[in-house]
């Protein structure tokens, strides 16, 4: 059985599902980044609405990174290593990707970014074609065992644009937007809409117990 740091399935599903918003650059400024255990642990995703950890079921891991020398056992607070393990007919994949934490109009998002692509053994003309890129999503805490994360519809945002609803630096290929605007322009997109259901209302949703 092997395991990969960053499956090309994975970061493809991620990559090319169409279902979230994808940005050049992260939501975050180093002065909005706080210390915080918020999610901190291991958590499962559960697509059945079993709360009850199986083999079969997605596992997330976050850990703060360390800074430094490892040796010295001194973590970066202020940031998150996440590892995703998923399981499909017996083949275990593994993903890694850097995440942080910060807070807006009253809300947590997280900014998601590829920490690596795997070994040099695992890249092939596929990888070549792939660009690393953020993703940010809502967070929503339920009594520190459940995390509801939400990330923004990007029809719902292609229609806003197309309509000239909204004005945000971005490119358009014909396949999908790439926001372009930088960390205070993301911000005040994500301010104005926090509340709009609409907004999130077919993006990627994910809900995660604690293991």
């Amino acid at each position: 059985m092997k395991t990969r740091n960053f499956t090309l399935a994975i970061l493809l599903a991620i990559f090319l599902s169409g279902c979230v918003v994808y940005s050049f650059y992260p939501l975050y400024t180093e002065k909005d980044l706080f210390e915080n255990d918020i999610l901190l642990g291991e958590w499962f995703e559960e697509d059945n609405q079993d709360v009850t950890f199986t083999d079969d079921d997605d596992e997330w891991t976050f850990e703060h990174p360390f800074i430094g020398n490892k040796k010295d056992g001194v973590r970066d607070k202020k940031s998150y290593r996440l590892t995703l393990k998923s399981k499909e007919n017996d083949v275990i994949t593994e993903s890694v990707f850097k995440v942080h934490v910060i807070e807006l109009a009253g809300q947590y998002f997280l900014d998601f970014y590829i920490e690596d692509y795997g070994d040099d053994d695992d890249i092939t003309l596929s990888t070549l074609h792939l660009i690393p890129v953020h993703t940010f999503a809502k967070l929503t805490v339920q009594h520190n065992d459940r995390l509801e994360i939400r990330w923004f519809d990007p029809e719902w945002l292609e229609n806003l644009i197309k309509e000239n609803k909204i004005r945000i630096h971005h490119e358009n290929n014909g396949d999908f937007i790439l926001l372009t605007a930088r960390p205070k322009e993301l911000q005040k997109f994500v301010t104005k809409y926090v509340d709009s259901e609409e907004a999130f209302k077919d993006g990627l949703e994910v809900e995660l117990h604690r293991k």
